[in-house]
């Protein structure tokens, strides 16, 4: 009976939480569709480099949305409104701030990131183009990332997914408008992305006072101690600790997607176009597979925050047993219907025949990969960040890199391989963590 109630809990969070999450690959797709129905490969190029230097940032920054969903669940199990406050003024501050950091650093990381891409000279301009103008939307980005994780964590799921459906909407009307209907080019995905972040920020910010009245009532009337624990120096210490190890996890991984993209530039535009493809529906599964994983992850948050060791044991069997299946269904459909897609998304015969020689490695990549997907899920819930970070280093350093290196020989195969080894790694140590030194099955 147990395992039935945790199963219905687990798809109630997990069904709007997939179907919100494909929305953020899809909108990645769309932008990359009508780039890649433009006549020359170097504008997908751009834009996929431009858009990889201001991604990497928000990526880097996603232990705002990881620690924000874990400590909201625990928060959320115990009943502390108080703290659940806290815990969302604390991440949009730090979110601001860091934000505000890029905006005026801009002008000696752009054109670093850009010296380190690489690419033909068309590529190198229209990756300018494209993020002079996002980098804009950084502060928004990074907020949206806490607003998203604080609603997940307070089994929120609905409200995410139409807020992210919302959000993708705005977008993709204006990437309609801007390159189809005004021909921007590369600047009209831009601008449609920054205007969407900032949207998404009002949206966000409206749908959580509305929604948790409640919790505001009760902030108003404690605010004064509210404010003296948020400026103590002794909870902010415990909270960077916290994120500086998730942040370091994600370093590391966006080193790897970074370095797959700048060196796809290397070896041609047709390859780093090929590259985009494969990386945007690459990123379509991942975010499908974290649907159950940000599932688990809240239910075991609150498990936690409620000290129930046995229930959060069944939420990881089901949710292994799920993410496999989800797993499958990828491979499958990918498998069958490789060459539409590809076509779907660009018409440049070049950059159609590049991806189909390397669309291999993309269907197997969900079997491969969607383990350490869910185990990056119940750590985060758990807090056990310091094991996320480890687990990554790792599979960094001592397989991603040592891998490309002995075969780089091959060219793109290569990258691709180590990406696999890379993914596979990731799954291995964390699942022997989870038994070996949690005891969680």
């Amino acid at each position: 009976m147990q395992q039935n109630s945790i199963n219905r809990q687990l798809f109630v969070l997990a069904i709007p939480m997939i179907l919100s999450n494909i929305t953020v690959p899809l909108l990645g797709l769309v932008d990359t569709a009508v780039i890649g129905h433009l006549s020359h490969a170097y504008y997908l190029g751009g834009s996929s480099v431009g858009a990889m230097i201001i991604t990497v940032i928000t990526w880097l920054c996603g232990f705002l949305r990881m620690s924000t969903t874990g400590l909201a669940a625990q928060r959320f199990g115990a009943k502390d409104k108080e703290g659940s406050i806290l815990v969302l003024l604390r991440g949009l501050l730090v979110a601001f701030i860091i934000g505000i950091s890029v905006i005026m650093l801009q002008g000696i990381y752009i054109p670093s990131a850009l010296y380190l891409a690489g690419g033909s000279e068309q590529v190198q301009l229209y990756a300018l183009q494209y993020s002079e103008i996002r980098i804009w939307g950084v502060p928004a980005a990074l907020a949206n990332l806490v607003l998203l994780g604080w609603l997940l964590g307070h089994h929120q799921a609905k409200t995410v997914m139409w807020l992210l459906i919302a959000t993708n909407l705005i977008n993709l009307s204006l990437d309609i408008l801007f390159v189809v209907y005004w021909d921007w080019k590369v600047a009209g995905v831009a601008y449609a992305t920054l205007i969407a972040e900032y949207s998404s920020l009002v949206l966000g910010l409206l749908v959580t006072f509305f929604s948790f009245k409640g919790y505001w009532q009760q902030a108003v009337e404690h605010a004064q101690a509210l404010m003296q624990k948020l400026a103590s120096i002794v909870a902010m210490k415990r909270y960077l600790k916290l994120n500086s190890d998730i942040l370091i996890r994600t370093l590391c991984l966006q080193v790897c997607f970074v370095f797959i993209t700048f060196q796809g530039a290397r070896l041609g535009d047709n390859i780093v176009a090929a590259n985009a493809i494969l990386m945007n529906f690459l990123l379509f599964i991942s975010f499908g597979l974290d649907g159950i994983a940000n599932a688990a992850e809240v239910m075991v948050g609150k498990a936690y925050g409620q000290a129930k060791k046995l229930r959060i044991r069944i939420i990881i069997w089901l949710s292994l047993k799920w993410t496999l299946a989800v797993a499958v269904l990828y491979t499958v459909g990918f498998w069958l219907f490789d060459d539409q897609l590809i076509n779907l998304i660009s018409d440049i015969p070049e950059v159609v025949s590049t991806a189909q020689e390397y669309v291999f490695w993309l269907i197997i990549l969900p079997l491969l990969a969607c383990w350490c997907y869910l185990f990056d899920g119940i750590y985060i819930g758990l807090t056990q960040a310091k094991a996320m970070r480890n687990s990554m280093m790792f599979s960094t350093l001592l397989c991603f890199f040592p891998v490309w290196f002995v075969l780089q020989s091959l060219g793109n195969h290569g990258l691709w391989v180590a990406f696999s080894v890379f993914m596979v790694a990731r799954g291995i140590t964390l699942g022997w963590h989870a038994k070996a030194k949690l005891k969680l099955y």
